[in-house]
């Protein structure tokens, strides 16, 4: 297997835009100075790809680098051909739209076919927004799931609100969950609709961005409030049921 080359998992930063954080501040300089040895990339969107590797200051020509595009419209089928330059003996990066690849993200079936081939694969270091949002909320970081996005249906996303929090208070494990940008304000709603009051619901948005806000209240609090700025923000939500247990489990730490 040593003539088979390396599958590099590459954050990205949610925003390049010349007002945030840069690539440079994002992801440490090992990191950096391996992406700018590959020439192969799995991605998203080949567009929005060759903006942040343009940020890189590649040594070669950004038409030099191949791009092949893994997302929601690539059939199953094509999956093993994505690999071919790996077998070739060619390192290979893949990179997801916005955040750290594999995660609640299409590469995810690319990381595991790249398993399966004994195919080494190797996460570089770079920001993560559920950890961060974790980090940041004050709720239990001892025993936390990530379950990806709820419902889009009202009826069935207000059940699995219900069963998250039941089995919170069960657990004593924080929940964590995203939504896409457009809807974070039916999700949050909902949430105010289904939860307990007296249940702990940290809304994380823009994290890393210049606009970063990190709120963490009870939902009881949350209902005597305006309606949170999240609206078509990258967001994350983070619940912990029942605030005198959450304030134990923070206190253990």
């Amino acid at each position: 297997m040593d003539n088979i080359g390396a599958l590099y998992l590459i954050p990205v930063p949610l925003c390049l835009a010349p007002d945030a954080p840069s690539l440079h501040a994002a992801l440490p300089a090992p990191a950096l100075a391996k992406m700018r040895e590959l020439r192969h990339f799995v991605v998203e969107q080949a567009k929005s790809a060759r903006a942040v590797l343009k940020c890189l200051h590649m040594p070669v020509p950004l038409q030099e680098l191949l791009l092949a595009e893994l997302n929601e419209h690539t059939p199953k089928s094509a999956l093993p051909g994505l690999l071919d330059p790996l077998l070739q003996g060619q390192d290979m990066g893949l990179m997801s739209e916005a955040g750290c690849p594999a995660v609640a993200d299409p590469g995810a079936q690319l990381v595991a076919l790249a398993q399966r081939r004994g195919i080494r694969v190797v996460p570089l270091i770079g920001p993560s927004s559920l950890l961060l949002a974790l980090m940041a909320s004050g709720l239990n970081g001892q025993r936390f799931a990530f379950h990806g996005y709820l419902p889009a249906k009202a009826e069935e996303r207000g059940r699995t609100i219900r069963a998250l929090e039941k089995e919170s208070r069960l657990r004593q494990q924080t929940q964590i969950f995203i939504e896409t940008p457009y809807r974070n304000l039916t999700l949050f709603t909902a949430l105010l609709q289904h939860a307990r009051s007296d249940t702990l619901l940290c809304l994380a948005t823009d994290l890393t961005l210049p606009d970063e806000s990190i709120r963490t209240h009870t939902i009881r609090d949350w209902r005597a409030q305006p309606l949170p700025d999240c609206d078509r923000r990258p967001a994350v939500f983070v619940l912990l049921a029942g605030s005198e247990s959450a304030r134990t489990a923070v206190a253990r730490k």
